[in-house]
């Protein structure tokens, strides 16, 4: 039985799911294009009320955030009903949950919402924070940290479960006040906490994955320090010493000094040093072994726990590469039948290949015609562009690159000008030729329709030969062209091409 049995060909329908989520600092409003594996935000605005402001030293709300939020979530209420969004999660965190006027804030935000608001707990927003992690990143091996303007919740993740989580009051703004804007101080409120904090023992060795817009400005900061050329956040690494060298310098900066900082939002320039010198402070309580951003959190985790198990265990990425080949490719059956096409190369006793290299070269046969719409000078750029700079999750930079290097080729792409070639191993260099060498021999047996590949053989005959098998009734697809294409795949693999007819 194929590996995609049951996948549904016809387009994916946008069935639009609106999450509103009322933070200590930003209220936010993201409709998905529906609820799946891999939904994409097909509409995102933040408003940055400063609710928690105040909250940490005087115990209520922000008068003058409440009433911009208000108008905030009127607005939503409105685009949620333009874009069509039939469902509306709405939730609230720490400074609706901890101030003392929260409720009656609740009860008013409801009414301008026009649906239900749960208020979470610490636990719930630690859960649905590391679910949105593990939604992302499904083999992550580590803590998940999300940071809030009032709150820091830290989960421990590990074989697709969640294990001991805890709720800590060292959000930037909460920061802020039991500082007076002092970093020094802060700096021993976050110490103190961090040194009672169990949690932060288990991350030796591991991977601390960094949630929230805080962290997020810190990653943007080191790729352009590091003239990193993937301009991708979504599993973006660096090492602990790397985060807390950056993380410590930026806690030392003003706020006017980072808003002379193109990476830097300007909006976040004086809660940055503050969740700057919470990481450095995190990474030096732990022995941490890098940080890895995760652009999935609690957000993401809320939808992905109201998917049933079936969809939930589904792989991320090929969810997303099916998508996109629903949505882009001439026959989107053809691209399943290249999966299988090429499966008569892999596996034992043939070429050589790990799970991840099986799954990558599934992902790349979904994605080989994504481009055929480009003029043909175009296609092998368009198709590096989308695939690279797409909001895939489930798959690390080199897998990506990877991906987008491989229909890049192609395409008989040449120069990559984005040097995203640098961020691969010869190994996989060579295995991105091969692969892309198999669909160009493909696309021109088949013409890119679906029903001509199962009848077709590839062999590897011998240690030699690899053979190119064609029913007698196809035996006019043969040709010059075929010929070439057949001989150039052969030569990749230091083998020489045969056309069998009949065999």
């Amino acid at each position: 039985m194929s590996w995609h049995k049951g996948f549904r060909t016809e387009p994916p329908k946008y069935r639009p799911v609106a999450v509103v989520d009322i933070g200590s600092n930003s209220v936010r409003l993201v409709v998905y294009d529906g609820l799946r594996r891999s939904p994409y935000p097909i509409f995102n605005e933040k408003i940055l009320c400063g609710l928690g402001r105040g909250v940490a030293t005087k115990g209520r709300l922000s008068e003058e955030g409440m009433t911009r939020a208000f108008a905030a979530l009127k607005r939503f209420r409105a685009l949620a009903r333009q874009i069509g969004a039939k469902h509306v999660y709405a939730l609230a965190t720490a400074a609706a949950r901890e101030a003392t006027n929260g409720e009656q804030f609740i009860i008013k935000a409801e009414k301008a919402l026009g649906c239900n608001i749960s208020v979470l707990t610490g636990k719930e927003e630690a859960r649905y924070a590391a679910l949105g992690v593990m939604a992302g990143i499904p083999e992550a091996d580590g803590i998940a940290g999300d940071l809030g303007g009032g709150s820091l919740e830290l989960i421990d993740v590990k074989d697709g479960k969640l294990r001991d989580g805890i709720t800590l009051p060292l959000g930037p703004l909460r920061l802020i006040d039991l500082s007076g804007g002092s970093i020094d101080k802060a700096r021993e409120i976050v110490d103190e906490a961090f040194s009672k904090a169990a949690i932060l023992k288990l991350l030796k060795g591991r991977t601390f994955y960094a949630v929230g817009g805080t962290w997020r400005n810190l990653a943007k900061l080191h790729m352009a320090q590091s003239h990193y050329p993937l301009h991708v956040l979504h599993c973006y690494q660096f090492t602990r010493q790397q985060a807390m060298s950056l993380s410590d310098l930026v806690s030392g900066l003003s706020a006017i000094s980072l808003k002379e900082i193109r990476e830097v939002s300007k909006s976040r320039s004086d809660t940055l040093p503050f969740g700057a010198m919470v990481l450095e402070r995190l990474l030096a309580h732990s022995q941490a072994s890098k940080v890895e951003i995760s652009v999935y959190g609690v957000r993401e985790g809320l939808l992905y726990s109201k998917l049933p198990v079936r969809k939930r265990d589904s792989d991320a990425l090929l969810a997303s590469c099916w998508d996109f080949a629903r949505r882009y490719a001439r026959s989107p059956e053809h691209e399943l039948e290249l999966c299988d096409w090429t499966d008569q190369l892999f596996g034992a006793g043939l070429l050589k290949e790990t799970d991840q290299q099986k799954r990558l070269r599934y992902a790349a046969c979904l994605l080989a015609d994504i481009g055929w719409r480009a003029h043909p000078d175009y296609r092998a750029e368009r198709s590096l562009s989308m695939i690279s700079q797409a909001a895939f999750v489930g798959v690390d930079h080199p897998g990506r690159v990877f991906l987008a290097l491989t229909i890049f080729y192609r395409y008989d792409g040449e120069n990559d000008s984005d040097g995203l070639t640098r961020m691969l191993d010869d190994d996989d260099h060579q295995r991105a030729h091969l692969l892309s060498s198999i669909f160009r021999l493909a696309y021109i047996l088949s013409a890119a329709m679906p029903g001509m590949l199962p009848k077709i053989g590839l062999k590897l005959a011998d240690a030699k030969t690899l053979h190119l098998i064609l029913p007698k009734k196809l035996a006019d697809l043969a040709g010059e062209r075929i010929d070439k294409r057949l001989n150039g795949l052969a030569a990749e693999m230091g083998r020489t091409g045969k056309v069998v007819i009949g065999g």
